[in-house]
């Protein structure tokens, strides 16, 4: 894990930039979907730590054998989508795909793998601050260079699929893929930004402890991009949703503490 030093940022953008930002990517037609990221606020974040890499398959394959209830064939129809690890067989991951992140997983599995290792998933919050790699209003975790082939996995590096992790410089804070290669589940419910200034947030409440996760019905937060994500999904303030059983292959998690 890296330790990431904590402080007072702005999270988010400004609605007076959408229109430019929307004009910047292409998106002019459709300016609708930066709205979520706004209002820009101010947010401190106190001291945490953060996985390095994404949660890989080796690793969750470990998790399995502690935790046989969040096998393929055992977890509740609840917590499947019907793409869950769909493509493991039994608890073996894909051949030669040891340290690619773990996919077709759930979010209710990431917070169980999560917790099973002492530690929890990241908050939205930590997860921007962290993104941003100590660098001040810049546009991607390593700052206003346009994304290319040597910077994330990403559409137009046409792979078409997750890589190893840790394969594209890390960022300011030593995190690697803060931008690309998979979305990131956040502990957060996906709900509007606040008006105002926030502490160390966490929206739909403090899910950390326990079994009340498995509660949970709401749209959680996505964030960084994916390798099927345009350069728009990489800057490091915009945001999606994803539904809680919602596994796919190109949804991924890493831990903070």
């Amino acid at each position: 894990m890296v330790s990431i030093p904590g402080g007072t940022f702005t999270m988010g953008t400004d609605p007076s930039k959408i229109a430019a930002i929307a004009e910047a990517f292409n998106i002019k037609s459709h300016p609708d979907i930066i709205q979520a990221e706004t209002p820009a606020h101010t947010v401190t974040i106190a001291l945490f730590r953060m996985d390095k890499y994404e949660v890989t398959n080796e690793q969750f394959r470990t998790f399995l054998k502690k935790a046989p209830q969040w096998r393929a064939a055992l977890v509740p129809k609840q917590f499947n989508n019907g793409n869950y690890l769909k493509d493991w067989s039994g608890i073996d991951f894909p051949k030669g795909k040891a340290k690619f992140p773990v996919v077709n997983v759930s979010w209710f599995a990431a917070v169980a793998y999560c917790q099973s290792v002492g530690k929890r998933l990241p908050t939205e919050a930590e997860w921007e601050f962290a993104a941003r790699g100590g660098l001040e209003n810049k546009i991607f975790p390593w700052g206003d260079e346009p994304v290319d082939n040597s910077r994330a996995n990403y559409a137009g590096s046409k792979i078409n699929g997750a890589t190893t992790v840790g394969s594209y410089p890390a960022n300011g804070y030593g995190l690697y893929d803060m931008a690309g290669n998979v979305w990131e589940f956040m502990a957060d419910e996906w709900q509007p930004y606040p008006n105002g200034p926030q502490t160390d947030p966490i929206a739909g409440g403090d899910l950390f402890l326990g079994n009340s996760f498995l509660k949970i019905t709401t749209r959680r937060v996505i964030r960084g991009g994916s390798w099927g994500g345009g350069p728009l999904n990489l800057r490091v303030t915009y945001r999606d949703s994803h539904p809680p059983d919602g596994a796919r292959d190109f949804v991924g998690f890493r831990c903070a503490k």
